[in-house]
């Protein structure tokens, strides 16, 4: 049999394309900001995760800038050998104070940290206990490690607690959690998670890819909105989102931290992050340190546009983060919804199978903190019109 047979069986995304409501690879014109050009025509940007709007911070721009004068274009080495730049260090020393962990370590990017910290901390012999809802990134870490995997149904503590007591006593355990949730916009019930960790002897990780620089102390993450910073082993994050870049990170006690240097096969064996991207990472971290405000901001950007839509007869979930998610149920439905967004100057990204339920399709929305609460409610407009069309 052929191997590439499979890639001309016609496809879902045939099928979608065909109808003209294909969702994906919308060509950006313009610099990622609240309105934006896609395609030849003025969007406003409610699919960004660039939640700080850092990405054209000018400070954060030069900076970059900077680095690409002094160092080049790239490393072209791993971090193991010869693609450690002092600045490297400088962003792993100001993560970690920022965190509040003893030390941190980078990746080159956020879903490469996940696999890269799970794999070195889990072994055969261990257990990884996962939220349904996690990142796909944590689920392909999982395999890596070549641990026991076990699921519990998304948020439920009870369903989480079943699934520690069947850990034997002898395997080590890792919670894993997204501290938001990437798709619904939801947080993770981290005191409870916490409690049963030491219950049962267990060890957390936080996802907080979605958390850093959108809730807590200063933009601290998950950890910090709860008070729990000193409770949560590890945490992982990522530098595409509210630091404006691409890499990622980890941040734990300095002996953990070590352990992962000299163990995970994704950081020893892949090129370290390009200059650029580590000093636009570090301007953003700074920028975000100088103005607390910033992650204030946001959430009250997020406050009015639940307020906008709920008014408007939307149905949404309830949450204190800036991704706000519209439920559209049915995958065909939620396309043409998305297409007709689109078409009236609205980008939004949907969520449909695997990372949604059949029935339980959304339209995932999500803000920055350089939106106007003007332009906010023109895209609510839009959102309510699309929607009502959508009802005849």
């Amino acid at each position: 049999m052929d191997l590439f047979a499979k890639c001309y069986v016609p496809s879902i995304a045939d099928g979608f394309r065909e109808k003209g409501i294909y969702p994906y690879f919308h060509a950006l014109e313009t610099r990622q900001g609240p309105e934006v050009v896609m395609e030849g025509k003025r969007r406003i940007m409610l699919g960004s995760n660039n939640y700080l709007g850092l990405t054209s911070c000018p400070e954060v721009v030069e900076a970059g800038v900077r680095a690409l004068e002094e160092f080049g274009t790239g490393c072209s080495g791993s971090r193991f050998l010869n693609g450690t730049l002092s600045m490297h260090l400088e962003l792993e020393h100001e993560l970690a104070r920022f965190l509040r962990k003893e030390a941190a370590m980078t990746f080159s990017t956020g879903f490469q940290s996940n696999l890269g910290i799970i794999s070195a901390l889990v072994g055969r012999s261990d257990y990884m206990i996962l939220d349904r809802e996690n990142h796909a990134s944590i689920y392909d870490g999982t395999r890596l490690s070549f641990g026991k995997m076990l699921r519990y149904r998304h948020s439920d503590m009870e369903d989480l607690e079943r699934c520690l007591k069947q850990v034997p006593d002898t395997a080590g355990a890792l919670i894993i959690t997204d501290g938001v949730f990437s798709m619904g916009g939801d947080i993770a019930d981290l005191p409870s998670i916490v409690r049963l960790a030491k219950q049962y002897g267990a060890r957390v990780m936080v996802d907080d890819a979605h958390g850093l620089g959108t809730i807590g102390e200063g933009g601290r993450g998950t950890a910090s909105h709860f008070g729990l910073e000193q409770e949560v082993d590890v945490y992982m994050g990522t530098f595409s989102k509210s630091l404006a870049s691409l890499g990622g990170y980890m941040a734990a006690d300095e002996r953990v931290v070590d352990y992962v240097r000299h163990n995970s096969r994704p950081f020893i064996f892949s090129a370290s992050i390009p200059p650029a991207s580590c000093a636009t990472a570090l301007a953003a971290l700074r920028h975000l340190e100088a103005h607390p405000e910033l992650p204030r901001r946001l959430s009250d950007l997020s406050d009015h546009f639940r307020g906008a839509l709920k008014a408007r007869g939307l149905v949404i979930r309830e949450s204190k983060t800036p991704i706000v998610p519209i439920f559209t149920y049915q995958a065909e439905r939620t396309l043409h919804i998305a297409r007709g967004l689109y078409e009236n100057g609205v980008y939004v990204n949907t969520v449909l199978p695997p990372a949604a339920p059949a029935d339980g399709c959304m339209l995932r929305t999500s803000l920055m903190a350089t939106h106007t609460e003007p332009l906010l409610d023109e895209a609510a407009d839009v959102l309510q019109r699309v929607l009502e069309a959508d009802h005849e």
